[in-house]
């Protein structure tokens, strides 16, 4: 093991907590600061990690005299004039981002990744990898974007070989890995910030799948792209386990991949009941009270794929749509088409705008009416806020035992959430 003392900037958050405490459990002397205290911040705190409030740059001086600091960590999301990466760089830190480091603690602990991509599903996929190979009894580490009700999002088990990542194409992100093992669920083009065109797009995708020693696929992926790719496996549609049961047929397509790759590991035991069973992730298709759901999903694909495993639930759907990124909605604009027919009226708010992000400005705020001009099917779009009458609006659904989803990436999550709170308990 090389031994490395790593400094963590937002070391309270959902991206950068779990990763340090991947570190520190793999051996590595960590420590960090945050611009506040998280539960996150309060548990590192608790063993004994050396945890700063306040970002100014004094406590990160302070604490490379008294200890060299090897690697100064931080998000795509820090601006680069943040007054520790530009003190970090001062100093002759080395300052990269949390996937090339996450990268370097998997070659210098020899695990072997299986890393799970794509536009669509990963994180659900991921989650059902690690519940799968948990139920074998198989030590794994892991690291996946989201939160679990059957362990933390990140964890180093010193005893594991493999390490199960959800490999994010943001920022191309996943171009700092070789991984053992790939998974690719879906592509479709994303993520427009990153990658200005189509072609760049699924070019990483290429470039990713030839740095993986093995790869597992669907035949109805862009087959072009993996054309020259050696070990290569491509499942079909009469590939899916029907068996499962499991509500929505992107989850069973999603079960059906993790079941091949465990194959593909030559763990030969069943896993049916195993992933009939999986519990779901947080916000993806996430009950949180009676008759009503949050989910992630911020993309035409996501929304036609989350309706449908609802329709199998319920028959009376309402949408509480929220979209996100203003240069991702210029992107995707004319698909928004024909994938709402499973829902019976339509909520669709204003496109959420992240403070300080890399959006492009010069492009005009695209309104609600030109997002849904093209929808083609015959439900009610109502334009909405997030506001009391909206709520009213949710509430007298419920009651109705209509099902209502709230889907979007931003703060719809966290607005719904706390108007449960002042009414309700969450859903157990």
């Amino acid at each position: 093991m090389i031994y490395m003392n790593i400094y963590f900037s937002g070391i309270g958050g959902v991206g950068i907590g779990p990763l340090a405490e991947i570190a520190l459990d793999a051996g590595y002397d960590v420590l960090g600061s945050d611009l506040v205290e998280t539960t996150t911040t309060a548990e590192l705190i608790n063993r004994r990690v050396k945890v700063n409030v306040g970002q100014d740059g004094s406590f990160l001086n302070e604490q490379h005299k008294l200890k060299p600091i090897d690697w100064f960590i931080y998000t795509a999301a820090l601006p680069q004039d943040h007054p520790e990466l530009v003190l970090a760089k001062n100093l002759g830190i080395k300052c990269a981002k949390r996937d090339e480091l996450l990268s370097f603690i998997i070659k210098d602990k020899n695990l072997k990744l299986i890393a799970i991509a794509g536009t669509h599903g990963k994180t659900t996929t991921a989650g059902m990898m690690v519940w799968a190979m948990q139920k074998l009894d198989i030590p794994i580490s892991y690291s996946v974007g989201t939160t679990f009700s059957f362990g933390p999002s990140g964890k180093f088990d010193p005893k594991s070989k493999y390490f199960i990542y959800e490999c994010d194409e943001f920022d191309r992100n996943f171009l700092n890995f070789q991984p053992f093992l790939s998974l690719i669920t879906t592509i479709d083009y994303d993520h427009p910030d990153t990658y200005p065109t189509e072609k760049d797009y699924l070019d990483s995708f290429t470039k990713f799948a030839q740095q993986s020693q093995k790869v597992i696929t669907w035949q109805d992926q862009h087959n072009e792209l993996f054309a020259n790719i050696d070990n290569i496996t491509t499942l079909h549609d009469s590939d899916i386990n029907e068996s499962l049961k499991l509500a929505g047929e992107h989850n069973r397509r999603n079960a059906s991949l993790v079941q091949k790759a465990i194959l593909e590991l030559e763990i030969n035991q069943p896993t049916d009941d195993i992933l009939s069973d999986f519990p779901g992730v947080s916000r993806r298709f996430e009950k949180l009270a009676d008759n009503l759901y949050s989910d992630y999903g911020h993309h035409p694909v996501e929304i036609a794929a989350t309706l449908q495993m609802a329709h199998e639930l319920y028959d009376d759907i309402i949408l509480v749509y929220q979209p996100h990124q203003n240069v991702r909605q210029h992107a995707i604009k004319d698909q928004y088409t024909n994938q709402f027919e499973l829902a019976k009226d339509i909520y669709w708010l204003p496109t959420f705008i992240p403070a300080g992000n890399r959006d492009d400005h010069s492009l005009a705020i695209l309104s609600p009416e030109e997002l849904t001009r093209n929808i083609t099917n015959q439900v009610s779009v109502h334009i909405a806020e997030l506001d009391d009458k909206l709520w009213q609006t949710i509430q007298q659904a419920r009651q109705n035992n209509r099902m209502v989803l709230c889907m979007g990436a931003s703060n719809i999550d966290t607005w719904v959430r706390e108007k449960l709170k002042s009414t309700e308990q969450l859903a157990n």
